[in-house]
This record gives structure tokens, C-alpha cells and sequence, in this order.
């Protein structure tokens, strides 16, 4: 009922992939089968990682939590992406689409402070290594991850009353969920105001969580430089760079899409890079960390024993 009375308009349009409708098929089967190898990879990432006692330690703790918040954050858009392949043209109410921004900026937001947590956790375990278990103790954990959750409300929050309290001029979203950039094309009128508001939320999102990671590793590089062995500057960079990779991901991606003015809004371009980070980079959150991570490799291929063992 909030978002009912805001314009003439009770449902949208997502109009999904119509410039390419000959491709549905074969686009529905391959984000099918990539969501199922999604949700999989980042359930046994996490189930792994809570079994065994040699991860349970903060930097883990961060991963299990970016894991859980992946497949939250993917299965408020995929679901959406497959229905709009399937049927063409979908009809969404306008407190479905309101409900589905607020929760996708909910996790979205609240991972880029997740990887903020990541670097300060890195920051503090390679520059203060005495007093690393002191600084980062559960509780400090716990705390960080409640408040990457409340930044993620507040904003996601905030961003939703902003766009639904407008006035609408049309009820075609050309775009496969209920994203911001597409939903400002509908605002009639001058929609410089909320565009600025847009962009200065954004920025706090995304550019302020960015620059504490930026500082983060400038500390580290420069305290591994320092090192007295090339085994320890070794081992100090191969725990960050399963990380610095990720972010890479996450903030090229999300930062293309929100950090730029709507007149350069492109509706093909835009749905190709809010698929990459809403899909790709949960894919390969997973992989960069098992892959590039030797004691996740041992505790995956010592889950792994204990199943063959079971069967």
C-alpha cells in the first residue's frame, strides 16, 4: 500500500532481453545451469568452512558471510532474469519491484562494506600481527558484518523511497529486474534532483567502503615491502590477492553502473554489467578463493575423503 499511491501506475513491464528474443532459450538454459553452479559453489564453500575447526578463524568468518551474502543476492534477480526468458514481457506489482530494489541494494551495499571488513581484517592481521586476535576478536567480527547489514537497509532503504515517492510517467522497465538507472528514465519531469540524489548515496556506498580498502592495502603493500624475507612477503601477498581480486570484480562492475550520470545510461550495456555482478562475480567469489587459498583446497578435498568414506 506504501508504494501504490505514488503514481496511476500498479504494476510495471520489465521488458527483459526483447531485443534478442530468438536467444531466450539458450539464454534461460546457460543462467540456469550458472545459478545452480552458483548457489552450489558458495553453499559448499560455506558448509565447508563452519566444518572445519582450522577456518574458523575471522578471515574465514568474512568469506562464510560473502558466501551467504552471494546467494542472497542472487536469488533476488536471477528468479526474476529466468521468469522474463521464459514468458517475454513480465508484469511485476509496484510493491513486488519496490520490495525487490530495496533487497537487492540491501546486499549488494552490504557487501562492498563486507569487503571493506575483508581489508581492514588483512590490514590488521599483516601490519599488527601481535595484536591481531586482540583487535579482531569475534565480537569486533560479528559488529562488522551487523553494520555492512544496517548500511545496506539504510541505503537500500533510502534509495527505494526516494525512486517510488516520484512520479511516473510510463510503466516500461527496459531492463530484467527492478533496477535504478532504467526506473529513473520513467520519473517525469526534472529528475536532475533525484539523480543527484542518486549518485550522492551512491557514493557513500560504494566510493567510501572503496577508499578504506584503497588505504588498507596502500598500509599493507607498504608494511610487506618492509619484510625481511621474500617467503614472508610471499605468504603476506598470496593471503590478499584472492581478495584484491574479488574487489576488482565487484567495484568495476557495480561502480560502472552506479557512479555515472544517467545521460550516459545505455540500455544494453547496463543489463550486460548488472549481469556480470549480480551472477558472474558470485560464480567466481568462490573459485578465486578455493582456488587461490591452500587451506581451503585441504579442508575441500578433506570434506571431500569424508564423503567417499560415508558412500
Amino acid at each position: 500500500m506504501i508504494f501504490g499511491n505514488f503514481s496511476g501506475f500498479s504494476e510495471f513491464r520489465l521488458l527483459g532481453f526483447s531485443e534478442i528474443s530468438h536467444l531466450h532459450s539458450l539464454l534461460f538454459v546457460v543462467l540456469l545451469s550458472l545459478y545452480i553452479l552458483t548457489l552450489m559453489a558458495n553453499i559448499v564453500i560455506a558448509f565447508t568452512i563452519n566444518s572445519d575447526s582450522t577456518l574458523h578463524t575471522p578471515m574465514y568468518f568474512f568469506l562464510t558471510q560473502l558466501s551467504c551474502l552471494d546467494v542472497c543476492y542472487l536469488s533476488v534477480v536471477i528468479p526474476t532474469i529466468l521468469e522474463t526468458l521464459m514468458v517475454g514481457t513480465v508484469s511485476i506489482s509496484k510493491t513486488r519491484c519496490a520490495m525487490q530494489m530495496f533487497f537487492f541494494l540491501l546486499f549488494g551495499v552490504a557487501e562492498c562494506f563486507l569487503l571493506a571488513a575483508m581489508s581492514l581484517d588483512r590490514y590488521f592481521a599483516i601490519c599488527y600481527p601481535l595484536h591481531y586476535t586482540i583487535i579482531v576478536s569475534s565480537r569486533v567480527c560479528r559488529s562488522l558484518v551487523a553494520g555492512s547489514y544496517i548500511c545496506g537497509a539504510a541505503v537500500g532503504l533510502i534509495h527505494t523511497l526516494i525512486t517510488f515517492s516520484s512520479p511516473l510517467c510510463g510503466s516500461a522497465i527496459d531492463h530484467f529486474f527492478c533496477e535504478i538507472q532504467p526506473l529513473l528514465d520513467l520519473l517525469c519531469g526534472n529528475t536532475f534532483p533525484r539523480e543527484l540524489q542518486v549518485i550522492v548515496v551512491a557514493v557513500f556506498a560504494i566510493l567510501s567502503p572503496f577508499l578504506l580498502i584503497l588505504y588498507s592495502y596502500i598500509r599493507i603493500i607498504s608494511t610487506i615491502l618492509h619484510m625481511a624475507s621474500a617467503e614472508s612477503q610471499q605468504r603476506a601477498f598470496s593471503t590478499c590477492s584472492s581478495h584484491l581480486l574479488v574487489v576488482a570484480l565487484f567495484y568495476g562492475t557495480a561502480g560502472s553502473v552506479y557512479l555515472r550520470p544517467k545521460y550516459t545510461y545505455c540500455a544494453s550495456v547496463d543489463k550486460f554489467l548488472s549481469l556480470s555482478y549480480s551472477l558472474v562475480t558470485p560464480l567466481l567469489n568462490p573459485i578465486i578463493y578455493s582456488l587461490r587459498n591452500k587451506e581451503v583446497k585441504e579442508a575441500l578435498k578433506k570434506r571431500w575423503r569424508k564423503t567417499n568414506l560415508v558412500w
